[in-house]
């Protein structure tokens, strides 16, 4: 998640998800915080400093505003990914490596991962990382987030969804579903423990080569009526529990 500045950025998902940051760290011209979960990683990345790293950011946030803007899936074997995805059209960069130190303890983290092409993609910035050990994930108080139960991606075109999620990046399909009532078809993928739901909205006019875009998160918790309290009290707008 790309956001303006990373201090109030993390200030506020710390009290979105009920709990602290797991990673910060400052690098080549961008800031970050990461919240380990149970089933993923949300990252959040601010410019930093000047450099090429923060300039790309402060240009994607003056023209496409903060917001939902990468994923990036987990892989064991970072080499056999590349070499599938390089077969299956998705025209990944090279294999780098990275690194980086927590300010929090000062622990060192290392990675490989590489980025497949946005034009193969849908214009989703796409990521495969091997991440050398996972982080731990901390224990979270009663109505605190501990995990992910879905992410949702908008598209114009669902049949190039189905290949893409589906066929190329190999995401298990479990449901291909349109509800009229809602004007909506929905794909329904799973891995890694989550739910990726992809959305098209029917009756309206679509540019079926426009690009999808990530469009919200859904966040688990132990007891919902806990976490409706907490965030009413922090001042969030929450709706009523249905």
């Amino acid at each position: 998640m790309v956001c303006p500045e990373i201090s109030s950025a993390t200030a506020v998902y710390e009290q979105l998800l009920g709990r602290p940051a797991d990673w910060r760290a400052s690098a080549d011209g961008a800031a970050t915080a990461i919240f380990q979960l149970e089933n993923t990683s949300l990252e959040l990345m601010a410019p930093d400093g000047e450099g090429t790293v923060a300039d790309r950011l402060r240009e994607i946030i003056s023209d496409e505003g903060p917001g939902l803007k990468s994923l990036a899936f987990g892989t064991g074997d970072i080499s056999a990914a590349h070499h599938k995805l390089t077969r299956r059209g998705l025209m990944p960069g090279e294999i780098a490596d990275g690194s980086s130190t927590n300010a929090i303890n000062g622990e060192t983290r290392k990675w490989t991962r590489f980025r497949c092409a946005d034009a193969q993609t849908a214009g989703v910035k796409t990521f495969i990382i091997s991440p050398e050990q996972a982080l731990p994930v901390a224990d979270a108080p009663s109505g605190c987030v501990t995990s992910l139960d879905h992410i949702v991606i908008n598209t114009p075109n669902p049949d190039r969804a189905l290949g893409l999620y589906g066929a190329r990046l190999g995401l298990d399909l479990a449901l291909d579903r349109t509800r009229e009532e809602w004007k909506t078809r929905f794909l329904f993928f799973r891995t890694g423990g989550l739910t990726f739901e992809v959305i098209n909205r029917l009756g309206e006019d679509h540019d079926p080569a426009a690009p999808d875009s990530i469009w919200g998160l859904t966040w688990t918790v132990d007891d919902l009526s806990a976490a409706h309290a907490r965030l009413t009290e922090a001042g969030f707008n929450v709706s009523e529990q249905r």
